[in-house]
């Protein structure tokens, strides 16, 4: 039996839309989370990101309104990953979406291939 992936989303995002989209023309299911009303905690930002075996830098939402007011394109790269995955739990809206769970894998953002490619 497949496993339902978890899917952290904006609904006012419209890289999220397509990335639903996506998932629902090629029959997947998925739960969709409010990644703005239910933004995952610090311990599950860490495991995700262990498990995804991405840069940190991947997760960050970088065209966001909380990004771009914060200054993070200058204060990221002196911060340690602890200090950048505590920043990232006290707001959704710094996370890169949609923000892709499954067994075994996560995906950032919505790249066809990519999704493709894990969600056979």
């Amino acid at each position: 039996m497949k496993q339902k992936i978890k899917v952290y989303c904006y609904n006012r995002c419209t890289t999220c839309k397509k990335a639903l989209a996506w998932l629902d023309e090629k029959g997947i299911e998925y739960e969709s989370i409010d990644i703005k009303a239910d933004h995952p905690d610090e311990v599950t930002l860490r495991k995700y990101y262990e498990m995804s075996g991405l840069p940190l830098k991947r997760f960050w939402n970088t065209s966001g309104i909380p990004y771009r007011e914060m200054g993070l394109a200058k204060k990221l790269p002196e911060m340690s990953e602890d200090e950048q995955l505590a920043l990232f739990a006290t707001d959704g809206m710094l996370v890169k979406r949609p923000l892709v769970v499954g067994d075994g894998f996560v995906l950032t953002g919505f790249k066809e291939e990519e999704w493709a490619a894990k969600l056979k």
